[in-house]
């Protein structure tokens, strides 16, 4: 009976430590699987924001560290469409001639094709609480030409604050121990590149 007894609770005992030994290997792996997913979002947005820079700075000669700027000019500004006619002088039938047939509203441009799209979520970090992008600009000099820059920083803290403390500060000091940005970056204002710590 006594030796039942014992069996019983080494059993349970075994289960237990079997449990928490499961617990502590995932509990890492589930944090980067979430880690992972949240970036995937951010960096997406990310890519949406750079377009709509991009787009800013052709028609503006510098980036904008203003969301409300950059909306107004994608809800007002306009590009052309163009259509590829044959040129009618050109018997060979080779050349083309660029025909501006109309304007588009660049937010339809961009975002038409999406449902539900609202182009003030942009400014939204996800998975933040409703903390907002922080979009710096500035102007470098480039070989004695003024160059305009843009970098926007998302530090995990901003969109892992919900996960535990400790996974986030390991996972920043790893990051920082090998020289790179702890979290997601765009940009820079120091060097000409709009490229993301992702690519």
């Amino acid at each position: 009976m006594k030796s039942t007894i014992i069996k019983i609770a080494l059993g349970v005992v075994i289960i237990v430590l079997g449990y928490f030994l499961y617990a502590s290997i995932m509990k890492p792996v589930r944090f980067q699987d979430e880690l992972n997913r949240r970036n995937e979002q951010i960096v997406n947005k990310l890519k949406d924001i750079r377009t709509a820079q991009i787009l800013y700075k052709q028609f503006n000669n510098a980036y904008t560290s203003s969301f409300d700027t950059l909306f107004n000019f994608l809800k007002t500004g306009e590009i052309p469409v163009v259509a590829m006619v044959a040129d009618p002088t050109d018997t060979t039938f080779t050349r083309t001639i660029n025909d501006t047939v109309g304007f588009i509203k660049i937010a339809d441009s961009l975002y038409s094709k999406r449902a539900n799209f609202k182009i003030e979520d942009l400014a939204i970090i996800p998975f933040s609480d409703g903390r907002r992008f922080e979009m710096k600009t500035g102007k470098i000099d480039k070989g004695g030409v003024m160059v305009s820059v843009i970098e926007i920083l998302v530090p995990y803290e901003y969109y892992m604050y919900d996960k535990d403390k400790q996974d986030i500060i390991n996972l920043t000091e790893r990051q920082k121990r090998i020289n790179k940005y702890p979290g997601i970056r765009m940009g820079s204002l120091t060097e000409a590149s709009t490229d993301g710590n992702w690519e």
